[in-house]
C-alpha cells in the first residue's frame, strides 16, 4: 500500500509520514523504541511486511510474514495510543500499547501489548511481547 509523503502519519503522532515513520521506513535508525514501535504499526497499515522483519530483532524473528487478509476479511487499522515507554536498560526498553483495528465489517477490536525491544549496534529491534 502506497501513502503520500504528506499524508498524516498512520501512528497518530502528527507530523506528515514522510517527517515521522516514512523516514524509518527508507532506511533511517529510530532514536528510541517508541519510534521503532510506532513505525511497526504504520508498517502494519501500509503492510509493509518487509519492513516489520527487518525492524525485529534477528533472535525472534519469523523467517516469513503475510500480512494477506483473507477474501472479504481486509484490516483495517484504526489507531493508536502509546500508554508507556520505558528505558529498562542501556540497551533495552519496553512499550505499551493499544492498537485498534477492525475486519471486514465486524467490529472495533482492542489489542493491547507490552513489548519489548532490544538495541544492536546502534538500531533498535523489536524483541517480543511479554505478559
Amino acid at each position: 500500500m502506497q501513502i503520500s509523503p504528506t499524508t498524516p502519519c498512520p501512528c497518530g503522532r502528527g507530523p506528515a509520514y514522510s517527517h515521522c515513520c516514512g523516514r524509518y521506513h527508507a532506511g533511517q535508525p529510530a532514536p528510541d523504541a517508541e519510534a521503532l514501535m510506532r513505525s511497526r504499526y504504520s508498517a502494519y497499515v501500509l503492510q509493509d511486511a518487509d519492513y516489520l522483519l527487518a525492524s525485529w530483532d534477528p533472535q525472534t524473528r519469523p523467517q516469513t510474514l503475510s500480512l494477506q487478509d483473507a477474501p472479504g476479511q481486509r484490516t483495517q487499522w484504526l489507531g493508536l495510543s502509546v500508554k508507556r515507554h520505558a528505558v529498562t536498560g542501556q540497551d533495552s526498553a519496553e512499550v505499551q500499547f493499544v492498537a485498534r483495528y477492525k475486519v471486514g465489517g465486524g467490529s472495533a477490536v482492542k489489542m493491547a501489548e507490552h513489548s519489548r525491544f532490544r538495541r544492536i549496534d546502534g538500531r533498535w529491534y523489536y524483541l517480543d511481547a511479554v505478559g
